[in-house]
């Protein structure tokens, strides 16, 4: 589980206090009316707290309303290794699957945004973390490859603990694909946008996240390849304040810039309409 100062990331389904009227945000303790919740995108108005978007809240608040069309839903993890720890990774699967409806931890598919026709990818951290093993590597490979063929625009959410350990190498081998992928997909002219959601960080952050043409964050996001506590354990040192948070980053040119939320399908519009009028090839 990825850590940050603050201690261990909540679980995403966790986010909630209650399934009635009132919302108890996980942070500062306050209640907010579920409707207001749900008008801001499930960002506390009292603290400012980003809960976690399933990959579905993402796609659905993104593009055009019942424009999304799925791809590659019915693809499914296996077990390489038959690999086991507390638990075996068939049965981490299992549970995974039931709490969040999906077969993996990512959702990838075509839709319109602001009338611009866009590839889309989303991860789920609610699904193990939103680690990357074959079955996703292969889903953003694969919508990576439609986007190249049909001339699209390439959007991709990343929110991920990293390679996902249950699959060893396997899950290190997505890296160089996905990473392939997006190198292809430039040589051919392709706009590839990439946001960077809390938190992105290990095997995702080191390949397709890191990648994108114009890179996005939302506020206060966790960046990085290794979490500041493993860092500050391994060098035996204090890190700087805010060190791969998303406004550190974007001070040390890593990310193109910072939106919040509420604003990001704005701006995802304006870019679109940018290089649609500068007459890009796509």
């Amino acid at each position: 589980m990825v850590q940050d100062k603050e201690g261990v990331l909540p679980p995403q389904n966790r986010r909630t206090a209650s399934d009635g009227l009132w919302i108890k945000c996980e942070k500062c303790q306050e209640l907010v009316y579920r409707r207001e919740w749900e008008r801001l995108l499930q960002v506390c108005p009292h603290c400012r707290y980003y809960s976690q978007l399933t990959a579905k809240e993402r796609i659905a608040f993104l593009l055009d309303k019942a424009s999304f069309k799925e791809h590659d839903k019915d693809l499914k993890p296996t077990d390489p290794l038959g690999f086991k720890d507390s638990k075996t990774y068939k049965k981490r699967l299992a549970q995974a699957q039931k709490k969040t409806g999906l077969f993996d931890a990512t959702i990838t598919g075509e839709g319109q945004l602001g009338g611009h026709k866009v590839a889309i990818g989303a991860l789920d951290f609610g699904f193990m973390g939103g680690s990357m093993g074959t079955v996703v590597g292969e889903k953003i490979t694969r919508i990576i490859e439609k986007a190249t063929k049909r001339r699209l625009p390439l959007i991709l959410v990343s929110s991920s603990g990293g390679a996902r350990m249950q699959e060893g190498v396997f899950s290190l081998m997505q890296m160089v694909k996905t990473s392939s992928a997006i190198a292809w997909f430039k040589e051919k002219g392709g706009l590839y946008i990439s946001i960077l959601t809390h938190p992105t960080t290990g095997g995702v952050t080191a390949s397709f996240a890191s990648l994108g043409d114009i890179i996005i964050a939302e506020p206060k996001t966790l960046i990085g390849f290794a979490g500041p506590r493993v860092i500050e354990k391994t060098i035996k040192e204090s890190l700087p304040e805010g060190f791969q948070r998303a406004e550190f980053l974007l001070k040390h040119g890593l990310i193109d810039m910072i939106v919040e939320r509420h604003h990001l399908r704005k701006v995802l519009i304006q870019i679109l309409d940018f290089f649609k009028s500068e007459k890009c090839p796509l």
